[in-house]
C-alpha cells in the first residue's frame, strides 16, 4: 500500500493565493520528510477551490524541492491543452528527476476555461480520446504523427525520449482521473490505471475496480498487467486524538472553502449545474474517509484497500486550512499511521 498526499493549494476564506500556494509548498516538503510515497498535484483555472493553474509546473518546483517522494499531477486537464505540449513537459521531468514523476490526466469539466484557451466544447466532449492516445503515443515512441479530427501535423522526432527500449528505460506513468464507466472503460482499454474521486464511497469504487478489471481483459490486457494496476483513491485525512475533534477540525473549515470554491465554477456555455452543500459534503467526506484517531485512520483505509483492491492513497491533508495544522497532519499521518499500514 502507498499513501500519498492530496495538494489543491486550496484558497481559504480570509487568505490570498499566495498563502495557499506556499502551504502547498511546505506541505510537500513536509510529506518528503515524513515518508509519505507520493505528492498528487490538483489543477484549476480562475477559482479559488485551487489555485495552482498548472500541475506539471509545481512538479517541476517540487520535484526539485525533494529528494525521495513522487510527484504526480491529480490532473493535468487534457482538453485545455495540446497532448504534445503536456507530452514534452512529461518527459522533460520524467528524465530529470530520475523517474518520479507520474501524469495524471483527467477531461475536467464544462468550464470557461475551453473558451479562455481556446479549445472549445468540443474538446470536452468529444476530443479526450483522441487527446489521450496522441499523449500516449508521444511518451512511448520515437517520432509520432498525427491525422485525427483535432490534431493532424508531419511526423516529428520525440525529444527529449521518455521510453527508450535501447536503454531499457520507461516513460513516466499514466494514470487517468474516472468518474463514469465511459471513462472506465477508456482506461481499461489502454491498461492505464485509474484515479477516483473523494465523493466516492468503498462499494462504488470496488464497482468502477471490477469494472476496469473485466473490460482490461476483454480488451486483451495481460492478466499480469491488470493485476499489478495501481488504482488511486482520492480522499481526506485528518487526524487528531479523538475523531470528535478531527471532524470538528474540517467542519469549522471546509465548508467556507467549498462554498466560496465551488461557486467560482462558471460554465462555457450557460448550462444549470448544481452544486453540493458545503456543510453536508464535508461531513460526507468525514465518513467516508481517515478523519479522526491514527488508529481509525490505519483501519479505514486497510478496509478501503480490501474492500476495493486499491493499493494507493491520495489524501487531502489541508482540510484545516492553517499551515501548522496541516504540518502537523502530516508528520502524524507519517510517523502514527503509515507504520500500522506497513
Amino acid at each position: 500500500m502507498r499513501v500519498g498526499s492530496f495538494v489543491l493549494a486550496a484558497q481559504y476564506p480570509g487568505q490570498g493565493a499566495g498563502e495557499a500556494l506556499h502551504r502547498a509548498v511546505r506541505s510537500a516538503e513536509v510529506a518528503d520528510e515524513a515518508g509519505l510515497d507520493t505528492v498528487w498535484l490538483a489543477e484549476h483555472h480562475f477559482v479559488p477551490y485551487g489555485t495552482c493553474p498548472s500541475a506539471v509546473t509545481l512538479a517541476a518546483l517540487l520535484l526539485g524541492r525533494t529528494r525521495r517522494v513522487r510527484v504526480g499531477t491529480a490532473v493535468s486537464v487534457l482538453p485545455t491543452v495540446h497532448p504534445v505540449a503536456l507530452g514534452e513537459q512529461a518527459a522533460l521531468l520524467h528524465v530529470t528527476s530520475g523517474g518520479r514523476f507520474t501524469l495524471g490526466v483527467g477531461r475536467g469539466g464544462p468550464w470557461v476555461d475551453l473558451e479562455v484557451f481556446g479549445t472549445g466544447l468540443g474538446a470536452y466532449e468529444r476530443g479526450f480520446p483522441e487527446s489521450l492516445d496522441l499523449l500516449l503515443r508521444w511518451l512511448r515512441e520515437p517520432s509520432v504523427g498525427a491525422s485525427g479530427e483535432r490534431y493532424a501535423f508531419r511526423e516529428v522526432p520525440v525529444v527529449p525520449r521518455p521510453a527508450d527500449a535501447l536503454t531499457e528505460t520507461s516513460g513516466p506513468e499514466v494514470v487517468v482521473a474516472c468518474t463514469s464507466p465511459k471513462s472506465v472503460r477508456l482506461a481499461a482499454e489502454r491498461g492505464l490505471p485509474m484515479l477516483l474521486g473523494m465523493h466516492v464511497g468503498d462499494e462504488e469504487k470496488a464497482e468502477m475496480v471490477a469494472l476496469w478489471r473485466r473490460r482490461a481483459r476483454e480488451s486483451g490486457r495481460a492478466p499480469e498487467e491488470i493485476a499489478a494496476a495501481g488504482h488511486v483513491s482520492a480522499g481526506v485525512c485528518q487526524l487528531a486524538d479523538s475523531r470528535s475533534d478531527a471532524v470538528e477540525t474540517l467542519l469549522k473549515a471546509m465548508p467556507g472553502w467549498l462554498r466560496q470554491g465551488l461557486e467560482a465554477h462558471v460554465t462555457v456555455d450557460g448550462r444549470a449545474r448544481a452544486m453540493r452543500d458545503p456543510y453536508a459534503y464535508t461531513e460526507l467526506l468525514c465518513g467516508l474517509h481517515p478523519v479522526g484517531t491514527p488508529r481509525l485512520a490505519a483501519d479505514r483505509l486497510a478496509a478501503t484497500a480490501e474492500r476495493t483492491g486499491i493499493s494507493r492513497f491520495a489524501l487531502l491533508v489541508e482540510g484545516s486550512g492553517d499551515l501548522d495544522a496541516t504540518e502537523e497532519n502530516l508528520r502524524r499521518l507519517g510517523a502514527e499511521v503509515l507504520p500500522r499500514l506497513r
